[in-house]
């Protein structure tokens, strides 16, 4: 991983710029992202997605006749977004996955997708997979800083 920092002279940590190869095994611990395009009205659209990723790529289900569907159709750039963060630790990370997407219509890679068991929480009436093909995969990193653990009062005594 590469570094952009350790702690100043504070205490308080910097952020760390991460390789892609660190940004690809942090998003492996986490089951949901977003993914965000600009319409051709420039309007951003970000939608929450389940994910897996089959090596480098970033697969998502979804519907035909969807937002997702037409932004791929249209060859939009699509960006992937995907975090985990613990604030009691004042830590966290956040990964983006930039590229072109494709629907997934070959019978033999649509068998292939359906063992990544994606499982999307709502019912899709007419599945279809989605790949992004990452062209530019970044990441930053808030490692815990020195002094451990942050606690907060919920309650009034």
């Amino acid at each position: 991983m590469g570094a952009a920092g350790g702690a100043d002279e504070a205490g308080a940590s910097r952020i760390q710029t991460m390789d892609s190869d660190s940004c690809l095994l942090l998003l492996r611990s986490v089951a949901i992202g977003r993914l965000a395009w600009s319409t051709a009205d420039l309007e951003a659209v970000v939608i929450p997605v389940n994910f897996a990723l089959d090596g480098r790529t970033v697969v998502v289900k979804t519907t035909r006749g969807g937002e997702l569907v037409e932004a791929v159709e249209a060859g939009r750039t699509l960006t992937f977004e995907a975090d985990d963060m613990e604030p009691a630790l004042r830590t966290g990370w956040s990964v983006l996955v930039t590229g072109r997407a494709e629907l997934v219509t070959d019978p033999g890679v649509v068998h292939y997708l359906e063992r990544l068991r994606l499982a999307p929480w709502a019912r899709l009436p007419d599945p279809l997979f989605v790949r992004l093909v990452p062209e530019r995969v970044t990441g930053r990193r808030l490692p815990m800083h020195p002094g451990g653990v942050t606690a907060e009062r919920l309650d009034e005594p």
